[in-house]
C-alpha cells in the first residue's frame, strides 16, 4: 500500500515551497521530492522537526525529530537524528529536492506525519563543523520557512 504526504512551506516573505513524501509501503524508503523558491544561492539545511506546531512560526516546531536520541549527522550516517535530511542546494533562488531516505517513515515510530519540515538559512555542517551547535543542529542557522507534514492522496 503506497503512502503519501505533503508539506506546504511558508515563512520568510520570499521563501516558500511544496514537499511531497512517498513511501511504497511499510519498511520501504521514503522519497522526498519538491521545490523551494526564494532561497539565497548555495546549500541550506533541510530537516524534519519534532512538532507539527507552527503557532510561533517555525520556532514552535521544536528540535530535530530524534526518537533514537542520537547526535546530529549526515543522512548517510548511522549516528544521526531521524529528521536529519542534510542540505538542499539553491540555484538562482530555486532548490529542487529529490531525496530518498531510509530512516524516516510515514508510519510507525519514525513517522513524520504531523511533524514539521524546515528549510534553514545556512548550510548544515552535518555534525562535523566543530561549532557548539554542530552535534545538535548542524549549525544551520535561522529557520526560513516551514510546513506541517500531512497525509494526502494527491499525485506528487
Amino acid at each position: 500500500m503506497a503512502l503519501k504526504a505533503v508539506a506546504v512551506l511558508v515563512g520568510d516573505p520570499n521563501v516558500r515551497g511544496t514537499i511531497h513524501f512517498d513511501q511504497a509501503g511499510v519498511g520501504a524508503p521514503v522519497r522526498v521530492k519538491g521545490e523551494l523558491l526564494g532561497l539565497s544561492p548555495g546549500n541550506h539545511g533541510f530537516h524534519i522537526h519534532e512538532f507539527g506546531d507552527n503557532t510561533d512560526g517555525c520556532l514552535s516546531a521544536g528540535d530535530h525529530f530524534n526518537p533514537e536520541k542520537k547526535e546530529h549527522g549526515a543522512p548517510e550516517d548511522i549516528n544521526r537524528h531521524v529528521g536529519d535530511l542534510g542540505n538542499v542546494a539553491s540555484h538562482q533562488g530555486v532548490a529542487k529536492v529529490d531525496i530518498t531516505d531510509h530512516k524516516i517513515s510515514l508510519v510507525g515510530s519514525h513517522s513524520v506525519i504531523g511533524r514539521t519540515v524546515i528549510i534553514h538559512a545556512d548550510p548544515d555542517d552535518l555534525g562535523r563543523g566543530g561549532h557548539e551547535t554542530s552535534k545538535s543542529t548542524g549549525n544551520a542557522g535561522k529557520r526560513l520557512a516551514c510546513g506541517v507534514i500531512g497525509i494526502t492522496t494527491a499525485k506528487s
